[in-house]
């Protein structure tokens, strides 16, 4: 068996080359073994430090997490240094990584973190080998496919492929940043930059410049007086909209691409929404079924997460199909994702269990559609932002999302009706609905104002006189 791989790849590797090299798509020196095997070295150095550093130190012991805090902080150095290195794909992975505060360790977050907003700039022809190495990739995993029938991942092939052109067509994403700011006008706090389109080619793209702080940056808003909870309602408004309303979704919101600015002439806080190459556009039936599972997560209704989730093709991993969606465990799902914030403990049950499914997350990326796959990147991404400001798992948060689901959800209905009864009716509820959640937001304001505060006291007072 293993003569027969050595000579199967030995001949698809030679036939490849030949291959690249003929049609001009492959120069000798542009194989990507030193990209490979930079990433290979790096990866069996960090195991090592794992494996050598806590071996003979008692689990749960200060010196344990103290060394275990040591080895977080090299081998995320090395994680970084390696990104710098081989440029590309890997910045993308090592910005993506960064803004995971919720899931992987603060040594590492905040590592990579400086991905976002200083990452090397690489020249056209290093754009154009990345390319030409992606095809040779390419064809190694089909390879490997051939050998191995249960490798999971041709998945990233298939999105590769779809998606590098188009984040590297300026074109597009002039047209994507002009559709986003015309389809959000009515968001006056959000700021997308003006397209020079008689300066700008495939190549080329001149807008205007923009600049703020970081959206994670909690001390660049307490210095200029942003007010971090209303960045992180507006940001999620931005996304729910997107999301559920339009299914036209910019799936880039990593805090170098998301910038906030206190406007001095209104004194209103905007938003700065940059890098619009890759954007992700939802099917009518998929947007329909995500907004309804959103919907059933929110009000804890089980049979239609259940539902809606299997719709989605979770199938029988729908529980951890949910828990990956709110990164929530799945006793808060039943519970109600809106009823409590997210505990210490809650918070290291899902760092711990994100790796010990492993195996069951890539089996579920391989069935749910390609549309979700973005979309969860999307999720991670806002989700770490709202966790470096402190703001997550609000509860306005999710009344905003239910806004939109009920919008959405509502339009779709009327859409399909030919009845001026029944699309009477659909608009009558939903009114009925957003009515309710904005009485549930002014109670939720009044509970945690001091005005709220005083007529509690006030009608507690009455109460008891009565008595």
């Amino acid at each position: 068996m293993a003569r027969r791989v050595f000579k199967l790849a030995s001949l698809t590797a030679a036939t490849t080359s030949v291959y690249l090299y003929v049609n001009k798509f492959l120069d000798p020196s542009d194989f990507g073994i030193v990209r490979v095997s930079r990433a290979i070295a790096t990866t069996a150095i960090i195991s090592y430090d794992y494996l050598t550093s806590l071996r003979s130190v008692p689990y749960g012991s200060e010196e344990y997490d103290f060394l275990k805090s040591q080895v977080h902080l090299r081998s995320a150095k090395r994680l970084r240094e390696l990104c710098c290195a081989n440029r590309g794909t890997f910045i993308k992975v090592g910005q993506h990584l960064g803004a995971l505060d919720y899931l992987l360790p603060e040594e590492y977050t905040c590592t990579l973190k400086v991905l976002h907003s200083q990452a090397p700039q690489s020249t056209r022809q290093e754009i154009e080998q990345v390319i030409r190495e992606d095809l040779g990739k390419e064809v190694l995993l089909l390879v490997v496919k051939q050998i191995f029938p249960d490798f999971e991942f041709m998945w990233l092939v298939e999105e590769a492929k779809k998606n590098l052109p188009l984040e590297l067509d300026f074109l597009n994403e002039g047209r994507n940043a002009e559709k986003v700011a015309h389809m959000l006008k009515d968001f006056d706090f959000l700021k997308v930059p003006r397209i020079y389109w008689e300066l700008s080619t495939r190549r080329v793209l001149l807008m205007e410049f923009m600049e703020g702080g970081q959206v994670n940056d909690r001390a660049y808003m307490k210095r200029n007086g942003i007010n971090v909870n209303e960045i992180s309602r507006n940001l999620g408004k931005l996304y729910s909209e997107m999301i559920f309303v339009n299914g036209f979704v910019h799936c880039d919101p990593h805090p170098g691409n998301v910038l906030v600015k206190k406007c001095p002439a209104s004194g209103k806080a905007h938003i700065i929404l940059l890098d619009h190459g890759l954007y992700q556009v939802l099917s009518e039936s998929f947007r329909m079924d995500y907004c309804r599972l959103w919907q059933a997560l929110i009000k804890a209704d089980m049979k239609r997460v259940q539902k809606y989730s299997q719709q989605l093709g979770a199938g029988d991993l729908y529980p951890l199909f949910a828990c990956m969606l709110t990164a929530r465990s799945w006793e808060s799902i039943n519970r109600g994702i809106d009823q409590s914030p997210v505990s210490a403990s809650e918070d290291m049950e899902i760092r711990s269990n994100a790796a010990a499914y492993l195996p069951q997350i890539t089996q579920l990326l391989n069935n749910i559609p390609r549309q979700m796959l973005l979309l969860l990147k999307t999720n991670d991404l806002l989700r770490g932002i709202e966790s470096a400001l402190h703001t997550r798992a609000s509860a306005s948060s999710f009344l905003n999302m239910s806004r939109c689901c009920i919008r959405a959800v509502s339009t779709y209905q009327r859409s399909k009706s030919h009845s001026l009864y029944r699309r009477t009716q659909i608009s009558l509820t939903e009114t009925l609905s957003l009515w309710q959640i904005n009485l549930y937001e002014l109670f939720l304001w009044l509970k945690g104002s001091h005005l709220g505060n005083w007529v509690i006291a006030l009608l507690s007072r009455i109460h008891h006189s009565t008595y």
